[in-house]
């Protein structure tokens, strides 16, 4: 393993470990606070016992998130010293918004956690909903980052340093929309899918369980909309990369040759010596279709630019194929599952449902890890686009595979920790009882 590829593999195994717990930090507050909200409307004591444990929850996971987080900071600046020189001045805005939406999460975390007896029922409602809306904010900032990296802006470039910087500019380069966007949709879809996956387990058993019958209507209210809007959501990030990061659709696709009407490859595996993706389901016009709305546009192929500047096309393909597979199955599932209550008018509770929700409640997680595997790895070879490649970036430091095991054996430990803290807070729900009405 050189010392770029060990820099890479430390730092994205801390990244893939961290997003778990920014995904959750973003989506779980809103379950919380929808739980509470339902309380205080009806009186449910079901909704209170959940907007409790939910919040119990909230916090181990936050108190995790904060610590992974705090490596890849670290990470950045000693794996990536020369990245942090260059885009330290042009991007450093939103690294610190991102630092004080972190800061007001954790202060009205620790309001909604410990103020439920001491403040007003509207208060602490309201404080659960800036739990909600801080961590939103938190990854919203960090997106931008990402976009920037993708699509540098705000400076000239004059013998290899920034100049004539412009920190707003930088801060929402061409594109950030859609892919703030579609981060967050990712990470309402993920979490709750989860959440809904978990208590869809206890339902296949108790089906008139009040509490997990609770907890499922609000996890895949969540996670359902935002399955559905997701395939939109993708549908404009999609026509930004073809107008923006052309090499990186076609590495998406597979597609090697440039032409008019160009197909889209379901499935297969791309041979890049050979030019062409073995296997595929091809759909006639499909890419253009999908990247233009035009079924007559031209898709520039891979063959098309300099072979230095291609990503790992196998991989990317792959990670793109997954996500999308996934994330177009969760969307069935919530088109599924609001049939199934507009039929019933009631929270689906049918067993071949629910096994079903079971076996998808890694999905969403699977799909986002996917999603930034596409997101870096079409990036590749540059840390920033056509700017600065990540060989350029890496520190000079050797023997980085030492560090790599050892924080790998401590991401494990902490997953598995947490596991089993997450999974005694659920296996103790409270007893079926009819719910107050």
């Amino acid at each position: 393993m050189t010392d770029l590829d060990a820099a890479r593999w430390l730092f994205g195994s801390s990244l893939a470990f961290h997003i778990v717990f920014a995904a959750v930090g973003v989506a779980m507050p809103l379950l919380m606070v929808l739980a509470e909200w339902r309380w205080q409307r009806t009186g449910s004591a079901v909704h209170l016992e959940l907007a409790r444990r939910w919040a119990k929850g909230t916090a181990l996971l936050f108190a995790v998130g904060a610590v992974s987080g705090t490596v890849i900071s670290f990470e950045l600046g000693l794996l990536w010293p020369r990245f942090m020189a260059f885009a330290g001045p042009i991007i450093g805005m939103p690294f610190s918004l991102e630092g004080f939406a972190f800061f007001a999460e954790a202060i009205f975390l620790g309001i909604y956690l410990y103020g439920r007896d001491r403040v007003s029922p509207r208060l602490h409602l309201l404080s659960g909903a800036l739990v909600a809306v801080s961590g939103a904010l938190s990854a919203f900032f960090v997106t931008l980052a990402n976009a920037w990296m993708n699509h540098p802006a705000g400076f000239a470039l004059l013998s290899g340093k920034a100049t004539g910087v412009d920190p707003v500019a930088a801060m929402f380069p061409p594109g950030w929309g859609n892919q703030v966007l579609h981060v967050l949709l990712s990470c309402y879809a993920a979490t709750g899918f989860a959440v809904a996956g978990i208590h869809a387990w206890f339902l296949r058993r108790e089906p008139g369980h009040p509490f997990h019958r609770a907890a499922l209507g609000i996890a895949l209210s969540v996670g359902g909309a935002a399955a559905l809007l997701q395939p939109l959501s993708g549908d404009l990030s999609a026509q930004g990369v073809a107008r923006n990061q052309p090499v990186k659709l076609a590495a998406m696709e597979g597609h090697f040759h440039t032409r008019r009407g160009a197909p889209l490859h379901l499935g297969g595996l791309p041979d890049s010596d050979a030019a062409v993706t073995r296997w595929s389901l091809e759909v006639p016009r499909g890419l253009s279709l999908l990247a233009f709305h035009d079924p007559g546009a031209e898709v520039k192929g891979l063959l098309d630019f300099p072979r230095d500047r291609w990503p790992n096309v196998r991989n990317v393909h792959l990670a793109f194929q997954v996500m999308v597979g996934l994330g177009t199955a969760l969307a069935a599932l919530s088109l599924l599952g609001a049939l199934l209550w507009w039929r019933g008018r009631r929270v689906p509770t049918q067993r071949w449902y629910m096994t079903a929700l079971s076996a998808a409640a890694p999905a969403g997680f699977l799909a986002l890890e996917a999603g930034w595997l596409v997101t870096e790895w079409g990036r590749q070879p540059f840390a920033i686009r056509e700017v600065m490649r990540t060989a350029d970036a890496v520190t000079p430091m050797a023997h980085l595979s030492l560090p790599f095991w050892l924080f790998l054996a401590l991401y494990l430990f902490l997953g598995a920790v947490t596991g089993a803290l997450l999974w005694r807070q659920i296996l103790h729900a409270p007893p079926a009882a009819p719910e107050a009405p």
